[in-house]
């Protein structure tokens, strides 16, 4: 059984997992489906239903670069939010070694260790310096 889905599955575009469009959609769809379950909403469950044959349609296809084009048109769309939480999680991961101040000169963000006590900080940008605490 395996080796027939194995060979059903060659050649199509979802034979390799899941792109970045069709793990939106699937949790997309788990989502609406959940929501829908504790609302009265009907249209959400459609909504969801919807995404997931797409996401179903899209894993059995065999136009690669059609959906390789639809997957790189989402992630250019998404660029910008993705950009803010991987910028977000960076700064939420050296939260515990580092401070990072803003320039009151030209608002750069200046990374600066943690535990040095009053420093002089000089902006390379601008070249402004200012104390502050690390």
């Amino acid at each position: 059984m395996r080796e027939k889905l194995m060979r059903f599955m060659q050649g199509r575009y979802g034979s390799y997992g899941a792109d970045s469009l069709n793990r939106f959609l699937l949790t997309g769809a788990l989502v609406a489906m959940i929501v829908s379950l504790f609302t009265k909403w009907n249209i959400l469950y459609g909504i969801a239903l919807a995404a997931l044959i797409y996401s179903y349609f899209r894993m059995l296809s065999r136009n690669y670069t059609r959906r390789y084009a639809e997957n790189q048109a989402f992630l250019k769309y998404t660029m910008g939010i993705r950009r803010f939480f991987t910028k977000q999680k960076n700064v939420m991961s050296q939260r515990k070694t580092h401070h990072i101040y803003k320039c009151p000169g030209c608002k750069q963000k200046i990374r600066v260790p943690k535990g040095k006590g009053k420093i002089a900080i000089r902006c390379p940008k601008c070249g402004m310096e200012f104390i502050k605490k690390s």
